[in-house]
């Protein structure tokens, strides 16, 4: 998951999707991509549990897999915390 997030381009496109369900039109205008490309991240993003599509006719909706970010800001926040048993404690026990 967080591969699929290492990208720039595809950090602003999950920032665009926080606001609701966007046309793959809609996301394409916005950065002035290829159609390809755009399939690409989006792809990558849709492997990576970060969004889901749906087809209407021609058109993809995606929105975003909002469990799958609530699990992962959970886990980085528990790694990203001072607690009693990070690792950084064991790490500085003066064992240098």
């Amino acid at each position: 998951m967080i591969t699929a997030l290492s990208q720039p381009k595809r950090l602003q496109i999950v920032d665009m999707l926080s606001c609701g369900e966007l046309c793959a039109c809609e996301i394409l205008e916005a950065f002035h991509i290829t159609q390809p490309t755009l399939s690409y991240d989006m792809k990558v993003l849709t492997e990576a549990g970060i969004v889901k599509g749906r087809k209407d006719g021609k058109n993809t909706y995606y929105t975003l897999r909002q469990e799958n970010l609530t699990w992962l800001l959970g886990e980085l926040n528990a790694v990203c915390s001072d607690t009693p048993d990070c690792l950084c404690h064991v790490a500085h026990r003066g064992d240098c």
